[in-house]
């Protein structure tokens, strides 16, 4: 377990500001940027990784979709491709969900 950056699991402000409002609780990212128990601090507020999983995009769900801040899956494809450049969407590309709360 280490104290990491916030910017090491949650890329940009905008997305960082998400998480302290609690509109993001998770994150899929290509690879793998904390461990479970792992900390950041956001606004002075602690925050705990709670789950580090391996999955590609196919097994995201709406529900994915929704902890990352997006209305459903389809949204969260749009916004994707609206952010990376060269993002081409392929259920078989792997990624890593880093999963986070708030600690008490």
């Amino acid at each position: 377990m280490a104290h990491i950056d916030a910017g090491e699991v949650l890329p940009n402000e905008h997305v960082q500001r998400m998480a302290a409002a609690g509109e993001v609780t998770q994150l899929h990212r290509g690879h793998r940027y904390a461990d479970e128990g792992d900390t950041f601090e956001i606004d002075g507020t602690t925050f705990e990784v709670t789950d580090v999983t391996r999955r590609t995009l196919g097994d995201l769900t709406d529900e994915d979709a929704q902890r990352e801040g997006s209305e459903d899956l389809e949204a969260y494809r749009e916004r994707l491709n609206r952010v990376h450049d060269s993002f081409e969407w392929n259920d078989d590309s792997e990624v890593v969900r880093h999963r986070f709360e708030p600690r008490e």
